[in-house]
């Protein structure tokens, strides 16, 4: 069988060694890892027709704004939005970046290249009846009690906690046994300490003590149904089923329990910088827009109730 031309070219060995470094040097998520792969891949796939040529070092050196915008033309002809652009964008110049800097591959063409406006959407949180209530609906969705516990547990220390679902699957047995907090490994590795409501602490213990796989230190915490890892995929699935059995809205996903600690939060008083800091926010801008989050409700309920409104 011939071999796949668009695996043939050179520039495939120059994405596989930045694509290395991105793991290993500066920790990325494998969220942003696999979506760095698949833009550089259509991008290479893409400049072979474009070009009439093998890919290879020189080319890329001598691409141009327009080679690069023909690029994102057509991605746009495949239907990608501003903010999936936006993210092919980042993507590439990263790959570039580092081409310039340890490889001497240097491309004057990509300077020009722009970003899309991405307009600032506000997380859209759910109400505290509403959480718990998807929480009890994903776990009773399971005739396997160990199970049924498993994701009440999990979803209750999203929601309970503020964790990101790859944050809460990453635990392992070592966080065992519990105490009063927890500590939590994010993006980039950095670590934090979280609080441990004891609804949260009781829903984690009572999966421990139902689960057939044990709590091995360096195991996983959150077990899938045959002992591995629990995919997250599974508690997404689990969820989207939930909520169209309670009449949520689409945005009513694992991550939307994180939003709604935040915006619970700061709803009750709580300091700005405070949240930030069990979020696991670089920077305060990013914890900020629950601030507006909050502000909107107030005005959704100014609205509703004020005779003058």
């Amino acid at each position: 069988m011939a071999a796949d031309p668009t695996l043939t070219h050179p520039a495939h060995a120059l994405v596989a060694e930045w694509l290395g470094s991105l793991a290993h040097g500066r920790r990325m998520s494998p969220h942003t890892q696999r979506a760095y792969q698949a833009t550089a891949l259509a991008f290479v796939g893409f400049l072979g027709p474009h070009l009439g040529r093998s890919v290879d070092a020189e080319a890329l050196r001598k691409l141009t704004l327009s080679d690069f915008r023909s690029y994102l033309a057509a991605r746009r002809g495949d239907g990608l939005a501003n903010v999936s652009v936006a993210r092919e964008v980042s993507g590439l110049r990263n790959l570039f970046g580092w081409l310039a800097r340890t490889k001497a591959i240097e491309c004057d063409g990509i300077a020009g290249l722009k970003s899309p406006k991405v307009p600032k959407r506000l997380p859209r949180p759910m109400s505290p009846a509403d959480a718990l209530a998807i929480v009890k609906d994903t776990g009773a969705q399971h005739d396997e009690p160990w199970i049924a516990a498993r994701d009440e547990a999990a979803l209750l220390l999203l929601y309970g906690s503020g964790l990101r679902i790859a944050e809460a699957l990453s635990l392992t047995g070592a966080a065992l046994p519990l105490g009063e907090t927890l500590t939590v490994t994010g993006k980039r590795s950095k670590t934090r300490i979280v609080p441990l409501l004891a609804i949260v602490r009781q829903a984690i213990e009572t999966y421990v003590s139902l689960c057939p796989y044990g709590t091995a230190r360096e195991a996983p915490l959150f077990r899938g149904a045959r002992g591995g890892a629990l995919d997250p995929a599974v508690v997404r699935r689990a969820m989207r089923t939930a909520r169209v059995g309670l009449g949520l809205p689409p945005s009513a996903t694992p991550h939307a329990l994180r939003h709604s600690f935040a915006t619970h939060l700061l709803g009750r008083g709580a300091d700005l910088r405070a949240v930030q800091e069990l979020l696991g926010h670089t920077s305060l801008s990013s914890t900020q827009v629950y601030t507006a989050v909050d502000t909107a409700h107030l005005m959704d309920v100014y609205r509703n109730a004020h005779p003058r409104a």
